[in-house]
């Protein structure tokens, strides 16, 4: 794990982070400051963080002139976002919509800094590998899974979602623009366990809150003083396929009426903060079920197979491929003349007539290793699903290298984690 980057000009924000690092006596994470533009995009591309602090409510700083730069080039700026903004002056409904297409993985109120900034840096790198799936996938991998037991904490919740979802994005397999609702669609549902199973409010007690002007989360802070409520656990899990992943999540309460809470919403303001989460999740996804105990609900989302990335900023004049079912890329044996970036499809590799692996839009690209070092290639490439590509010429990449050399520094630590990561399953293999 590298450092951090946090982008701020406000030094009482930034004294609030260093003394709640401090006091959790956590010096893993080195924090770098930043305010100029300049510097911060150089940082971005050069220095390549896994975790950005961005103080959206930075009056010095422009967060959305940060984001379109890196909405230009997202396949390089995959980091993990922690956004911080004043609560009194921007609303996080808002804020996540205007920032839904970016790696943002939790919002957190000025307010929040001391109790929640340490917590959601530790569960991001406690999970990189989850998030940062293109640095370190495997042509043999043809799914993927992961859970998480996930404590009484409303404001991680966002977090733990958005770590499954990012992984969606990074495969191709859903729309960068729909990121943030899958992920807000997937936290409300933990929030039903965490607020309706283990700590037991009801529809009514929770909007007579709301409506003193109290928060939900100060509501189960009051609830979680009981320890038996607070030792329980929501778990999250999910299983991720070709075509379709299925989320679960399974709280440790006594279960609730799914029915009544559906009532409630027709009752009422159908944009109520009541059970939205439910409703959001069927407007998704394929198929929303609960268990007859009404404490675990099975989520299955149907990939988007048509989605294409967009071509790095420096190849986006290159010739683009559209290979059909079927349709060979390279044949074993040729020389590699080309570099082929993967905007969409599927892609099965074959050496020596037998299926060794499988390429999608998390490996980014396709037969670099033979393109840098001049070698024939050491496998055939045939498209599984029709697709997109971007063929790169060698006098096309060494321009390119020449007016980004950024990029040149991403690929080298691509391909040194897939040769680290190749290393360690050779090392497994032979335990």
């Amino acid at each position: 794990m590298g450092f951090i980057v946090l982008i701020n000009s406000d030094q009482e924000i930034k004294r609030k982070i260093e003394t709640a690092f401090r006091k959790e006596k956590c010096y893993d994470f080195p924090i770098i400051m930043m305010a100029n533009e300049k510097q911060i995009l150089e940082s971005l591309n050069f220095d390549l963080p896994e975790i950005v602090i961005m103080n959206v409510s930075d009056p010095k700083v422009s967060y959305k002139s940060i984001a379109e730069q890196v909405r230009k080039d997202s396949w390089l700026h995959s980091f993990g976002i922690i956004g911080l903004y004043n609560g009194e002056k921007q609303k996080e409904q808002e804020l996540s919509e205007e920032l839904r297409d970016l790696n943002v993985l939790v919002l957190l109120d000025y307010s929040r800094i001391a109790s929640h900034i340490v917590k959601s840096v530790s569960i991001i790198a406690k999970n990189w590998q989850l998030i940062y799936q293109k640095d370190i996938s495997s042509h043999f991998m043809e799914h993927s899974s992961g859970s998480f037991s996930i404590g009484n904490d409303i404001l991680s919740v966002s977090i733990y979602a958005g770590i499954a979802v990012t992984n969606l994005v990074q495969r191709g397999f859903l729309a960068p623009e729909n990121k943030m609702h899958l992920q807000l669609a997937l936290s409300e549902l933990i929030f039903n366990g965490i607020e309706h199973g283990h700590c037991g409010i009801t529809f009514d007690e929770k909007t007579a809150y709301l409506n003193s002007g109290k928060s939900v989360i100060d509501l189960v802070i009051e609830k979680c003083r009981d320890p038996e409520i607070a030792a329980k656990r929501v778990h999250f899990e999910w299983e991720t396929e070709r075509d379709k992943s299925v989320f679960i999540i399974r709280d440790e309460g006594e279960g609730f009426d799914v029915g009544k809470i559906h009532k409630k919403v027709d009752d009422n303001d159908p944009f109520s903060q009541h059970g939205r989460g439910i409703l959001m999740a069927e407007n998704l996804c394929e198929s929303v079920e609960y268990n007859d105990k009404g404490n675990e609900v099975t989520v299955v989302f149907r990939h988007d197979l048509s989605v294409a990335r967009e071509a790095p900023l420096g190849f986006a004049k290159e010739q683009a491929l559209y290979p059909s079912e079927g349709d060979i890329i390279f044949k074993e044996g040729e020389k590699g003349n080309f570099l082929y970036y993967i905007s969409s499809g599927r892609y099965t590799i074959y050496h020596n007539g037998k299926i060794v692996g499988v390429s999608t839009p998390s490996d980014l690209f396709m037969g670099e290793m033979a393109f840098l070092l001049n070698n024939r290639r050491s496998a055939t490439v045939k498209a599984v699903t029709p697709g997109k590509l971007i063929r790169i010429s060698r006098k096309s990449f060494v321009q390119v290298m020449k007016r980004y050399p950024h990029y040149g520094i991403f690929l080298s630590k691509l391909l040194a984690r897939k040769i680290v990561r190749a290393n360690e399953q050779h090392s497994e293999s032979i335990e």
